[in-house]
């Protein structure tokens, strides 16, 4: 299988670490390619990375989907918990550092906008957005793990995106638990291993 792949994308690096963490990242080619290269929108039509390509040419995409796929071969520690309470929350904390990435992502081609008002009250929103998810995960640091669900790949590449992209905006002050948590993640191999390059 091959994965389409950008290096600084964060949602594959979701998909990379979460492989890395089962031990099944050698099974898996990464194939460097532009999202407006044809041979991308002939495996996706909506020509975006992630995107996984199969032995037997089927593709998935996005990164819950390709996760979830991955988590399902191999024989290492599963990431998404079997039904029951402890899923309900590691796909809540996926949603939730997606959701980060969602808010922050996009806001790259924003700021390089002129800034009338309406742009300036868009990035504010999302701004806020983020505000309030780093709020939320600073009350759960206590209880995050050592990149042993979904939930906490997502939330580690999330933080580790905003370094990569915003540095200008720090999140870690005010969260003291939630960056002594990222300091020992982001030392992980799953983690280390997948840093954008710049």
């Amino acid at each position: 299988m091959k994965l389409a792949y950008s290096p600084n994308s964060p949602y594959v690096r979701k998909c990379v670490a979460l492989a890395i963490q089962r031990g099944i990242d050698k099974q898996m080619e990464l194939w460097t390619v532009g999202t407006t290269d044809p041979a991308l929108v002939t495996v996706n039509p909506l020509s975006k990375v992630p995107t996984l390509v199969l032995d037997d040419g089927t593709a998935l995409y996005d990164s819950p989907v390709i996760c979830e796929y991955l988590d399902s071969i191999g024989d290492g520690p599963k990431m998404f918990p079997p039904a029951g309470p402890a899923r309900w929350k590691a796909l809540r904390q996926e949603a939730l550092g997606d959701g980060i990435l969602d808010a922050t992502q996009p806001r790259r081609r924003e700021i390089a906008l002129p800034q009338d008002e309406g742009r300036q009250t868009y990035i504010a929103a999302q701004q806020g957005k983020v505000k309030a998810a780093l709020a939320v995960l600073e009350t759960e640091a206590d209880s995050l793990g050592m990149l042993t669900t979904i939930g906490e790949i997502t939330i580690a590449c999330a933080l580790g995106y905003m370094d990569f992209r915003y540095p200008n905006e720090p999140w870690r002050p005010g969260h003291p638990k939630l960056e002594a948590w990222y300091a020992k993640v982001a030392a992980m191999p799953a983690m280390a291993r997948t840093a954008p390059p710049g």
